[in-house]
């Protein structure tokens, strides 16, 4: 029977241990048992490189990023030799570019978005470090720049950067041989006033983009010009039902590999909000919003065949598995369900 092999990311706490690694049932979207695929503190966020030999995750030491040589049959990951960085928090968001020799971090603690070389070997050399400055209407989340991720452009040229705390979505001009960025021209785009960009992703055609605005409680559709890599605001859509008066905040977003569905989950509503993507414009409508079956639902992902949602919780230490409807992008919750403690990220490995 097909399977997926997922790795997720977790915090340490909660009796986790690191890095778990489980099967996903390609025909009845059933879990397997989560194993521990490597033991590291607190690795929240985990990416791959694009052969799949290497992952990197978010490193609660004295280096920015670790990384592991990936053993996909056994589901183990075997740890890199690593190297000191300058003296920075860690980061909250990681992407490796397409060709395999830059890896960025975006570093929400201390407002620095960094460039990081990847040898041939997998391992890691020192980060260039570009510095963001300034605040925005929050005084309590918004009085200094928090990079919040970090996000390669379809053709590899840019890299889109989220500031919470500046309300500005960033575009930097990527050299992946030297490792660096460059500010683009425009070098960025100014949200709505408190709105906190998130995470962002791209629409299926490249013209279009997304972002998600963590305390906006809502999604912001762009037009992205490829030439320059710059972004046209042209519709927000709001995640949360218009009768809901409770504490909430959005995590993840995400595309369906068909290009037709986003969607966008909530902590504190602890739901998954769904939307139908005009194939021409980019323009979302709203489907529905479901409950995402435990508390905190702080990332979730698509199955590469586009036919399951795999949502983790960070407060609630469980993973659960929504069944999608290939013609509505609508959900249906499953009867999978499996602990991962202070689960905070889920990563296909194919």
């Amino acid at each position: 029977m097909p399977s997926y092999l997922i790795l997720f990311g977790t915090y340490s706490k909660n009796e986790s241990r690191g890095i778990y690694a489980a099967r996903l049932d390609a025909a009845t979207g059933t879990l397997g048992a989560p194993t521990l695929a490597a033991a590291v503190t607190n690795a929240p966020w985990i990416t791959l490189s694009p052969s799949k030999k290497f992952l990197y995750a978010v490193s609660d030491t004295e280096a920015q990023a670790v990384g592991f040589a990936v053993d996909a049959a056994n589901a183990r990951l075997t740890p890199l030799p690593t190297a000191s960085s300058p003296a920075a928090r860690p980061p909250s968001h990681l992407a490796v570019d397409a060709t395999g020799r830059t890896l960025l971090a975006a570093n929400y603690a201390d407002g620095y978005v960094e460039s990081i070389p990847i040898h041939a070997d997998g391992t890691l050399g020192a980060p260039h470090a570009i510095k963001h400055s300034g605040s925005s209407v929050n005084p309590v989340r918004q009085n200094q720049s928090h990079v919040h991720s970090v996000t390669l452009s379809p053709d590899n040229r840019f890299v889109i950067v989220c500031d919470l705390g500046l309300d500005k979505i960033f575009t930097y001009a990527l050299d992946s041989a030297a490792a660096k960025l460059t500010p683009a021209n425009p070098p960025f785009v100014v949200t709505a006033p408190g709105a906190g960009p998130r995470h962002f992703k791209f629409g299926l055609d490249g013209k279009h983009a997304y972002a998600i605005d963590e305390m906006g409680g809502t999604v912001a559709a762009y037009d992205y010009n490829p030439v320059n890599g710059a972004l046209t605001p042209r519709q927000t859509v709001p995640t949360l039902p218009a009768d809901f008066k409770g504490e909430s905040t959005c995590a993840e977003v995400r595309v369906h590999p068909s290009g037709r569905f986003l969607y966008g989950s909530n902590r504190g509503h602890d739901s998954i909000a769904v939307f139908a993507i005009d194939p021409g414009t980019g323009r979302l409508t709203p489907v529905e919003i479901v409950p995402s079956g435990g508390k905190t639902p702080r990332n979730f992902a698509l199955s590469p065949d586009g036919n399951w949602l795999v949502c983790a919780h960070q407060d609630s230490n469980n993973v659960t598995v929504f069944r999608v409807d290939p013609t509505t992008g609508r959900l249906t919750r499953t009867a999978s369900t499996i602990n991962v403690p202070a689960c905070v990220c889920v990563l296909f490995y194919d």
